[in-house]
């Protein structure tokens, strides 16, 4: 006959309960036994008193500086000059002077001032400007006699002026001759030839004198 245990006499019932516990109290005493350390006592640890032997420290108060002087600055003297100032000075003229005939008087020679060298230079705007001798009107005339019209002009029917830019030296020659604005059809060429040939003009003056100068004229092509 098997024997029947009571519910408070189970040893069995509690055995999880019992090593839980165990578990924990062991795992408590490593952990102390790890963490636990022990410190000797050396020399360094006893630092005593040090001693007060140090010399008792001198208030030294701040130093002032007076501010340094203002810069002196010298006042403009202003000295006043007359406009016109007298000079007094004794100038001594011996005018006892024996002529006879046999003095010879050296004769006073006045030298001319040099003329000013005019430069071989181009003027634009000169006091009298060149022309064509004999004026305007001989100017139209020599054109009516030397101007042809050119024949592609005439084919093409132009018309209108060319601008002609050219200097005259101060023998009267010209040179130089440019087209400033033309139209073209042969008449450029023809002003200018017509120019080129023509006789020598009065040459530009500039304080009376003969100058290089560069003139402007315009020739009228007009078909009739």
């Amino acid at each position: 006959m098997e024997a029947k245990k009571t519910p408070e006499a189970d040893v069995n019932k509690r055995a999880s309960l019992f090593l839980a516990i165990g578990l924990l109290v062991s795992l408590g005493i490593t952990l102390a036994a790890f963490e636990y350390k022990k410190y000797d006592e050396g020399e360094l640890m006893d630092l005593g008193m040090v001693a007060d032997d140090f010399e008792e420290l001198t208030e030294i108060p701040p130093t002032e500086q007076p501010p340094p002087p203002p810069p002196k600055i010298q006042q403009p003297q202003i000295i006043e000059i007359p406009d016109e100032e007298e000079i007094e000075e004794e100038i001594e003229i011996d005018l006892d002077v024996e002529i006879t005939e046999e003095t010879e008087v050296e004769e006073i020679v006045f030298e001319e001032e040099p003329e000013e060298e005019v430069a071989d230079q181009v003027f634009l705007v000169v006091e009298e400007q060149a022309a064509f001798p004999g004026g305007n009107a001989a100017w139209v005339k020599f054109l009516r006699k030397n101007l042809k019209y050119p024949r592609q002009a005439t084919r093409m029917g132009i018309e209108g002026k060319v601008f002609l830019s050219f200097i005259v030296d101060q023998g009267g020659s010209i040179s130089d001759i440019q087209v400033i604005r033309g139209i073209g059809g042969g008449c450029d060429e023809e002003a200018k030839r017509v120019l080129s040939n023509s006789p020598k003009w009065s040459p530009g003056k500039q304080r009376g004198r003969a100058v290089k100068s560069r003139m402007q004229i315009q020739i009228v092509f007009k078909l009739k």
